[in-house]
């Protein structure tokens, strides 16, 4: 079972937050500030944040210059993963994974659906690794980020997180491309 071993230090990560919307602004992006007050409130570092439109060349232009950034171990985005025609998100930054975390979504889905029911399948929350970042794409409400970080990310961005997380894993995540090899 998890369990939080208080005898390991907590790590502190750079995060990025990108809201993806056409009519959010600083003033009104509850989503993102949802996300950034609970990336403080865990210790972490908010490293950038920004809101771009559902374009996805904005989109994967401003996600992968943030994957460039070695102060940025994690980028968060919010919106743009429903059905209608603006919503790109997945398609903007699936295509940028050198490996998909396909357990992401399923879990978010799984702790989506006690609370929403049905209604989770009209999410394409996706996660996955670029560039020796871990990227996560959720849905724009504030509800969703909330399921997200409580139920997933706060945990795995927990290096005292048992019996595994990410952090321990992030000093591996670019050892492809020192061999020189391929994802």
């Amino acid at each position: 079972m998890s369990r939080i071993d208080e005898t390991r230090p907590f790590v502190a990560v750079g995060i990025a937050v990108l809201t993806v919307s056409d009519t959010r602004t600083l003033e009104n992006d509850k989503s993102g500030d949802t996300l950034a007050a609970r990336i403080a409130e865990a210790g972490h570092h908010l490293k950038a944040r920004a809101i771009v439109a559902d374009d996805r060349e904005a989109i994967a232009g401003q996600v992968q210059a943030w994957t460039r950034d070695p102060e940025i171990d994690v980028v968060i985005t919010t919106g743009g993963t429903g059905f209608t025609g603006r919503d790109v998100t997945p398609e903007a930054l699936e295509p940028l994974f050198e490996k998909r975390m396909d357990g992401f979504s399923e879990v978010f889905h799984r702790i989506s659906y006690d609370k929403i029911g049905t209604s989770t399948i009209q999410s394409r929350a996706t996660g996955g690794v670029a560039n020796a970042t871990f990227i996560f794409v959720l849905p724009g409400s504030p509800g969703a980020c909330k399921d997200a970080w409580d139920g997933i990310l706060k945990a795995q961005l927990d290096y005292r997180h048992m019996p595994c997380n990410f952090i321990e894993i992030m000093p591996r995540l670019d050892e492809h491309l020192k061999r020189g090899g391929k994802p």
